[in-house]
């Protein structure tokens, strides 16, 4: 049975509202993280800034975070990768 245009406009518009919500998550969840790594303290270019972000995307789509989760275990809870046990 086909849905009338109603309801479906009603859950386009949910969905939206939806993809909205999380978009808005990721942005934060990214946001906090580069401000974590320091890109707040200077201005970049947000060309540069976004072509930089591709290629972190890209490397990460292309399966080759083996280092970093390696690093990432190394590294105790509440520590950056720079910093050592005995800090």
């Amino acid at each position: 049975m086909k849905k009338p245009t109603a309801k479906l406009r009603e859950e386009l518009a949910r969905l939206q509202e939806e993809l909205k919500q999380a978009e808005t998550r990721d942005a934060e969840r990214i946001g906090r993280i580069a401000l974590k790594a320091g890109l707040g303290d200077f201005e970049v270019d947000t060309g540069e800034l976004q072509s930089a972000f591709e290629e972190i995307a890209k490397r990460f789509r292309n399966g080759s975070t083996g280092g970093a989760k390696a690093q990432k275990a190394a590294v105790g809870p509440g520590q950056t990768a720079g910093q050592s046990a005995e800090a």
